[in-house]
C-alpha cells in the first residue's frame, strides 16, 4: 500500500504507543483508586445486624471531601465534554476537506474512499496522543464507516471505549463525539 520503511516506522511507533497505553491505563486506575477513594482518616464501623446502621442517604465521594459542592464541569457544551490538551489540526482538516472533495467527485472510487479514511484515522491518531479520546474516537468511527477494513482504526476504536469501560464510563455514542479541542494562538502584542 506505501512505503515498506514507513510501515515498519508505522509499527513500531504503534508499538511504543500500545505500551504507553497500557503504562497510562494502570495510572488511571491506580490515580482512580486515589481520588474516587474517601478522604476520611476517620476509623468505619462494622455493622453486624441485618438493620441498617444509619437512615442516611447515600453520598458520593465527593461529599466526603473538603467541599459538599459537585465540581462543574465549565467546558461541556453537550452531553460530552471535550478533554485533553489542543493541538492544532489544520493540517489534518486540510487533508480530511480535500479528501471529502475527491470523494465527492468520485463517489464510486475506493481509493478516494480509502484516502478519506485515512485523512480520519491521522486525525484521530494526533487527537489520541493528545489525549482527546473521544474526539479521536469520533474519527475512528469515521475512518471505519468508509473503510472497515482499518485495521489500525479498529484497533484504536477499541483501545479508547476500553479506557471509558475501565473508568466505568460510557463511551459517546457514534454521532455524540465532541469537536477536537481548538488551539488557542497567543495574541499578538
Amino acid at each position: 500500500m506505501g512505503n515498506p520503511g514507513r510501515q515498519d516506522i508505522h509499527r513500531a511507533v504503534t508499538a511504543i504507543f500500545e505500551s504507553v497505553m497500557k503504562l497510562q491505563t494502570i495510572f488511571i486506575s491506580f490515580a482512580s483508586s486515589l481520588i474516587f477513594g474517601c478522604s476520611s482518616a476517620a476509623p468505619v464501623a462494622v455493622n453486624t445486624s441485618d438493620t441498617p446502621a444509619r437512615n442516611e442517604r447515600a453520598q458520593n465521594t465527593v461529599a466526603h471531601g473538603p467541599s459538599d459542592r459537585m465540581p462543574t464541569n465549565t467546558n461541556s457544551t453537550g452531553k460530552w465534554s471535550q478533554s485533553g490538551d489542543p493541538i492544532d489540526t489544520s493540517k489534518f482538516d486540510k487533508a480530511i476537506a480535500d479528501a471529502e472533495k475527491a470523494q465527492k467527485a468520485k463517489p464510486a472510487d475506493t481509493t478516494a474512499k480509502t484516502a478519506l479514511a485515512q485523512a480520519y484515522y491521522e486525525r484521530g491518531f494526533a487527537l489520541t496522543e493528545s489525549r482527546q479520546y473521544a474526539s479521536a474516537l469520533g474519527d475512528y468511527r469515521r475512518a471505519l464507516k468508509l473503510d472497515p477494513s482499518h485495521a489500525e482504526a479498529k484497533q484504536w476504536e477499541g483501545q479508547i471505549i476500553g479506557i471509558y469501560e475501565m473508568l466505568k464510563k460510557e463511551p459517546p455514542k457514534e454521532g455524540e463525539e465532541p469537536p477536537p479541542l481548538p488551539l488557542q494562538k497567543p495574541a499578538r502584542q
